[in-house]
């Protein structure tokens, strides 16, 4: 895409979601990434139904820690990955005790140093809770990139690279929303729902998916 087109995709991507924010549901900087790291390979609708029990059962790093493994995975047990998922979390709040007074870190190089937390999921504390111009690619962000032209590359962090240095700064982190959002529900894996992109006049994906016929009603018999 040119300049003129990465702009004009994502303005049409913010009015395609002027309210984009995260679906998981956190209410401080630590439930945020405690959410994070449970929704890896796993649905952000699948977390929300197990946060609310663990976060009512441990709301801060302290609480967390002396929850215990166990009990965590007692809590989370629905959710793919759930015993390395609650070793991690059980772990990573021991370490923000340790390290930095049961604090988040604000940085991406301390919160990678976290149990369970790469890059991707440092990037979304970064820009949902500290308000960064950070571009979390998860794989509906790297799927769109590629597919549409905003920002192509083989491996996540090289479209990341791209997104950062493409997209206009006061964008960027309003972006990541509407990027997830539009891969989620819209520029699907499988297929594309072309027909109600907001934003197929920028795209640059070929072979854009046209609207279904309707189906023909079985006659009476």
């Amino acid at each position: 895409m040119t300049k003129a087109e990465v702009q004009q995709f994502l303005t049409d991507l913010s009015r395609a979601w002027p309210d984009a924010q995260t679906e998981l549901h956190y209410t401080t900087p630590f439930t945020l990434l405690v959410a994070v790291v449970l929704s890896a390979q796993a649905t952000d609708a699948s977390v929300n139904r197990v946060t609310p029990a663990l976060f009512a059962a441990a709301p801060t790093p302290q609480a967390m820690a002396a929850l215990g493994d166990e009990q965590v995975g007692q809590l989370i047990r629905t959710i793919g990955l759930w015993r390395n998922k609650a070793k991690n979390v059980v772990e990573l709040s021991c370490q923000l005790l340790a390290e930095h007074d049961g604090q988040i870190p604000h940085t991406r190089e301390a919160l990678e140093k976290l149990a369970g937390v790469g890059r991707k999921t440092a990037n979304v504390v970064l820009n949902v809770a500290f308000n960064q111009p950070t571009v979390p690619v998860d794989t509906h962000v790297f799927r769109l990139a590629n597919r549409s032209g905003l920002g192509r590359g083989r491996t996540v962090e090289a479209v990341e690279k791209k997104l950062e240095a493409r997209i206009p700064l006061p964008m960027v982190r309003d972006s990541h929303h509407w990027l997830i959002l539009q891969g989620r529900y819209v520029c699907k894996a499988r297929k594309p729902e072309c027909w109600r992109c907001a934003a197929q006049q920028s795209c640059l994906f070929p072979d854009k998916t046209p609207l279904p016929r309707p189906k023909t009603p079985r006659a009476a018999p």
